[in-house]
């Protein structure tokens, strides 16, 4: 057994650009903050998120080339430095982690935080092993020391999907507001388009991925556009990057869209854009709502499932539309480009902030 005997261990299987790995990269510095001594455990040290880790954070690689590599290498981490606790999230990092546990024979807590709204998620994606991710938890979410659930939506669904009683789920919203988002948001965006006598920029940030509904945005922009002078920019990666271009070329939109691909600093676009707009078809949070509405950007979501009516309280702090009805989500736009702006009380955003979010975590890790 190692000497250095890690207090939390976060399991993933990357850090690429998602929201889940941004959201448990901000739980590990807050459980460094609190001096607590952190190991992120990936199954494959890769990702754009990687360069963000902190140095005192210890990188453990797996070096696992499938997803049946990963179970035997996870049981000799365990074996080897026995963490208090692990934190993990996403699928088949739970399962595994749960799996692991049980014949590795060790002492660590593991909790699992489901990120996504598992049922619908199973419904639209046709790959066989998403369309297996709900069975899985209904198998093995029982062996879980803890569970965490990103939002009130997610854990009605995950209840359903498990059978497990709601006391056994932890309802904790994403901790996305860091003072460090703030730094980043004052930054100067270099690009032409956020100069102050251009257009007004309408924003969306995820990934290029169906889920996301890009196409409903991009149909909605078109409308927009009629009525009044506007540009639209994507950021984020995906598989869905040239079916999108391939659309906005059908839809002679392309010298008004941009799709800048991944960024460092998603926030300094966001506090430069006059509207935030989230199209998605499902979620299990919305991070990006609450990032937005921290720098004071204006939100247009649709109402899926689930998270975005928790984070805007049912349209209280921004406008909630159908989902995929691009006339709804066009007139939601231009509303707030007419001035139709809802204002924020700055206390409802203290629940999506790292510190808050940061001890009930510790709390369901067992260490407060």
């Amino acid at each position: 057994m190692s000497d250095y005997s890690p207090d939390i261990s976060i399991f993933l299987r990357c850090l690429y650009s998602g929201g889940a790995e941004r959201v448990l990269l901000n739980l590990a510095r807050g459980f460094v903050q609190q001096g607590l001594k952190v190991d992120m455990v990936l199954a494959a040290s890769s990702g754009s998120l990687l360069k963000q880790l902190p140095s005192e954070i210890r990188l453990i690689d797996l070096k696992a080339e499938s997803k049946i590599g990963i179970l035997p290498r996870l049981v000799e981490y365990l074996r080897a430095e026995n963490p208090s606790s692990m934190l993990a999230a996403l699928h088949y990092p739970c399962e595994i982690a749960l799996l692991a546990k049980r014949i590795a024979r060790v002492s660590t807590k593991i909790v699992v935080s489901e990120h996504n709204h598992l049922s619908l998620e199973a419904k639209r994606i046709p790959q066989l092993s998403v369309r297996l991710t709900p069975l899985a938890a209904r198998l093995l979410y029982p062996w879980a020391d803890g569970i965490v659930s990103v939002s009130q939506g997610v854990k009605e669904d995950l209840v359903k999907v498990t059978n497990l009683p709601k006391k056994r789920i932890d309802l904790i919203y994403n901790p996305v507001i860091t003072p460090e988002l703030f730094v980043k948001a004052r930054e100067k965006v270099n690009n032409p388009w956020f100069q102050p006598e251009e257009p007004p920029v309408i924003l969306a940030v995820g990934r290029l991925h169906q889920q996301k509904d890009y196409p409903t945005l991009l149909r909605a922009f078109v409308r927009v556009r009629q009525v009044r002078r506007c540009r639209l920019v994507i950021l984020g990666e995906g598989p869905e990057k040239d079916n999108l271009n391939n659309l906005i070329n059908e839809l002679g939109i392309q010298k008004d869209v941009r799709m800048l691909g991944f960024v460092d600093n998603p926030y300094a676009y966001m506090m430069s854009s006059k509207v935030f707009v989230l199209s998605s078809a499902w979620e299990g949070f919305g991070n990006v709502i609450a990032e937005a509405l921290a720098v004071g950007t204006p939100v247009v979501s649709t109402n899926c499932k689930s998270g975005p009516a928790e984070i805007l309280k049912n349209g209280k702090y921004g406008e909630l539309i159908p989902v995929a009805d691009t006339k709804a989500m066009a007139e939601a736009i231009l509303k707030v480009l007419s001035g139709e702006i809802k204002q924020i009380d700055t206390d409802w955003l203290n629940q999506f902030k790292l510190q808050h979010c940061t001890k009930k975590y510790l709390e369901v890790l067992g260490k407060q």
